[in-house]
């Protein structure tokens, strides 16, 4: 054998099961398909990012009608988490239960808030995630305060926390994995999708390359991996990967795939053979199914007399319509702020004239609304020669439109006469998730409650294709839970002394 664990990918849930593992000495091989991102003058060029995309890889998928699109995903070490908005947010106890929503109830997971309740505590502190966790009613049971207080409302925030708490809303800080001090320090801007090249955010690279301070890790970048070989055991024996233009493998008891949602189906689809004419882990026919990604919208209030002089901006959310829509009716969603919109931004992704979308930036309160997609079978992911096809079937739109709409209705009511909306379409990676879902019966899900393979047992995965629900908060402190959850159910079952 070549290493004692292979790990395709290096986002949250690669990186997070790289540092559960790395403390057991154990050879582990990160394999990743990027580089690393390196600090330079487009990292804080709003043009560049929003107007440009400089950093996306420049992939191409199909829709469901054969059309296609730039999915806004990146491939760099750290995975998507390089660009993400560091929020770091608990599912709800509800979320691991069947909710009955307005288009369908979820089906539930096979395991309990309780159940991984230790490993939120300890992903809290992998990525030294900084809140107040009590200012949200929501917030479910937990034994400790976060590790690191909440990052400060900036004057004009802490003004709306009170506009909005005089309409009778409940803000609450957002628990955030950031360096806000080393941030601002290289550029002030806020870190919602821009790259993290500072260490400013906790993302997967700077999680990944503590773990291999702290053990016998090795990043190999470089490594497009397109196939994995299946021995007449039924065990992964090897995974393929191209690097430098040379077809090479590597060989491990352990194999981890943690190439996202849409990546990590695509390998098993891709990796069929005549045992496995469908793909790997696949004899649930679940594999890509139940494609899931948050219906989200961005949501602009402003006055016309009033500027924001917020830099980041990105501090506070409401829960208020998380459990029901505030009259006893079916769940809308979350409500959190967007990193802080700029004429710049505004202008590369809407198309105004830069003197206008500069006029609008300079007063507006930017919020990100964000309520659950609920799991499909026919939104899935399929692959033919090599091309990857992503159908989504958006769900629960109509609880999604609740939301915006009573968001709308709060703004008014706190101060802010005009507000606009947009919502997200395919192309922007709202949390994809749910392409290999957890379940106990293997007829019906891809991998077991610790995320191994029903199909092929040193086979495991660690994103959010394991997902069964996509609930309605940021995904990226649960990938990181579950990995570290499987890390350890790793090290008890196939390295136990």
């Amino acid at each position: 054998m070549d290493a004692d664990v292979v790990i395709i990918g290096s986002g949250i849930g690669g990186a997070s099961m790289a540092a559960a593992l790395a403390p057991s000495g154990k050879h582990i091989v990160v394999l990743e398909r990027g580089e690393p991102l390196r600090p330079g003058p487009q990292d804080r060029d709003a043009k560049a990012i929003f107007g440009d995309g400089c950093f996306r890889s420049g992939e191409t998928w199909l829709d469901g009608a054969g059309r296609a699109f730039s999915p806004g995903n990146y491939h760099y070490v750290g995975g998507n988490s390089k660009f993400y908005g560091a929020v770091m947010l608990r599912y709800r106890e509800a979320d691991f239960r069947p909710v009955e929503h307005r288009e369908g109830t979820t089906p539930g997971w096979p395991i309990s808030y309780a159940d991984l309740a230790p490993d939120y505590t300890a992903a809290e502190a992998l990525f030294k995630v900084r809140g107040a966790a009590e200012e949200d009613p929501t917030d479910p049971a937990r034994g400790c305060r976060l590790p690191f207080d909440a990052v400060q409302d900036e004057p004009d925030i802490a003004d709306l926390r009170k506009r909005l708490r005089g309409v009778g809303l409940k803000p609450a800080s957002l628990p955030l994995a950031l360096d806000i001090e080393t941030w601002l320090a290289h550029g002030q801007t806020t870190w919602d999708a821009y790259p993290n090249t500072c260490a400013g955010k906790h993302d997967g690279e700077t999680v990944l390359m503590q773990a291999c301070v702290n053990g016998r890790v090795a990043l190999w970048t470089g490594c497009d991996v397109h196939q994995l070989e299946i021995g007449v055991d039924g065990r992964v024996s090897a995974v393929h990967y191209r690097q430098d233009g040379k077809d090479k493998r590597i060989t491990a008891p352990v194999v981890v795939l943690a190439a996202g949602a849409v990546h990590s189906a695509a390998l098993l689809l891709s990796s069929a053979n005549d045992n496995f004419p469908t793909g790997l882990a696949n004899s649930s026919d679940q594999v890509g199914r139940n494609f899931m990604n948050h219906n989200c919208s961005a949501v602009l209030a402003l006055h016309p007399l009033r500027r924001n002089h917020a830099v980041y901006q990105k501090t506070l959310m409401m829960n208020d319509y998380y459990h029901d829509d505030g009259q006893g009716g079916a769940p809308l969603g979350n409500v959190q702020m967007l990193g802080k919109i700029t004429g710049p931004i505004l202008a590369a992704t809407s198309g105004l004239p830069g003197f206008i979308a500069q006029w609008i930036a300079a007063r507006s309160f930017d919020f990100y609304a964000m309520s659950e997609d609920l799991p499909q079978s026919d939104s899935r992911v399929t692959v033919k020669n090599g091309q990857i096809s992503l159908a989504w079937q958006r769900s629960n739109w109509s609880a999604h439109e609740a939301l915006v709409k009573q968001l709308k209705v709060k703004l008014r009511q706190a101060g802010c006469p005009v507000v606009l909306s947009r919502a997200f379409d395919r192309t922007t990676p709202s949390h994809q998730c749910g392409t290999a879902r957890m379940g106990k019966d293997p007829a019906h899900s891809v991998v077991d409650r610790f995320g191994r393979c029903h199909d092929h047992p040193n086979l495991f995965i660690s994103d959010a294709s394991v997902l069964p629900t996509s609930a309605a908060v940021n995904p990226a402190l649960t990938i990181a839970a579950l990995a570290l959850r499987s890390g350890q159910h790793i090290l008890e079952t196939e390295f136990a002394t």
